[in-house]
């Protein structure tokens, strides 16, 4: 591993380590690997027809970059490379991505507190981790994320599909009017996931329930495979119990290690509004 630079804790703000997410190798030594593109408070502006590949970091880190455009850009690298996000987005309002493909070792798309008004279309997403609203939760005064629109997506051999995920043990925050429509899964794990327990080392108090306020998300239209025998699960907070959760027309199956047939879904501490014709039924045991 080689660094360009040196630089202290003291110098980075804990808001923007906490937007980029930026993981420390060796104390006091190389707290940044390098991105491809990253802005900040560039507004106004359109990005189109360009390639990103194989960087060390995120792809491309978005920080404070209002009423932007990103069209038909390629992401690309290896399925198993670390902590490298296709496009992080934090702390802006107004972004449309649209006609791209991202292949990439972690999230295709991943959004950071105070993304508002946010929308993706016709975006290919994988090999990596799918598209992830958060990890949420982990820093004091969060701002709130609002207002994202994920449609007309397909994901092809992914960890996850679409997500919201906030740890456990959290500070307070908020992320509402989130949608996901016209989305094919090919090969999925966890095709549509809500997890407000989210702990990837094991080293979070997981006892402790996320104090993350979810409301107004809807999964609409999402059909294909899922690689896990559960294609739908939401694991929300019991202190902050998810609100106004719809799920209309899914139609997704099992197709997975052991053979394929049908898949299924489990609900906590959420009651979805369902609608239209869900194959796996949604929350056949209830909630709990």
């Amino acid at each position: 591993m080689y660094c360009t630079s040196k630089v202290s804790d003291s110098k980075v703000s804990e808001s923007l380590r906490a937007s980029l997410r930026v993981k420390q190798i060796t104390p006091n030594l190389c707290p940044f690997l390098s991105q491809n593109l990253r802005l900040s408070h560039t507004k106004n502006s359109l990005f189109r027809d360009f390639t990103s590949a194989n960087s060390k970091n995120f792809h491309i880190a978005l920080w404070g970059c209002d009423n932007s455009s990103f069209v038909n850009i390629t992401i690309s690298a290896p399925g198993d490379s670390v902590n490298t996000d296709g496009i992080h987005i934090a702390r802006l309002n107004g972004l449309n991505i649209t006609n791209s493909t991202i292949k990439t070792g972690d999230d295709c798309i991943s959004f950071g507190d105070g993304s508002k008004n946010v929308r993706i279309e016709k975006v290919t997403c994988g090999p990596g981790h799918g598209i992830s609203i958060g990890s949420l939760g982990k820093f004091p005064n969060e701002q709130p994320l609002q207002g994202v629109w994920v449609k007309n997506c397909t994901i092809t051999g992914t960890n996850n599909g679409v997500r919201i995920k906030s740890w456990p043990a959290s500070y307070p925050g908020i992320a509402t009017d989130i949608h996901f429509e016209d989305i094919i899964m090919n090969k999925v794990g966890n095709p549509i996931l809500i997890d407000q327990e989210y702990c990837p080392h094991d080293t979070c108090k997981k006892h402790v329930p996320s104090k993350v306020k979810l409301s107004n998300v809807s999964f609409r239209k999402i059909r294909g495979t899922s690689t896990t025998k559960v294609a739908m699960k939401f694991a929300c907070s019991p202190e902050a119990p998810c609100d106004n959760v719809v799920v209309a027309d899914i139609n997704l199956t099992f197709h997975g290690p052991g053979g394929h047939g049908a898949a299924s879904s489990t609900c906590l501490h959420v009651k979805p509004k369902v609608a239209g014709h869900n194959v796996p039924e949604v929350c056949p045991g209830g909630t709990h």
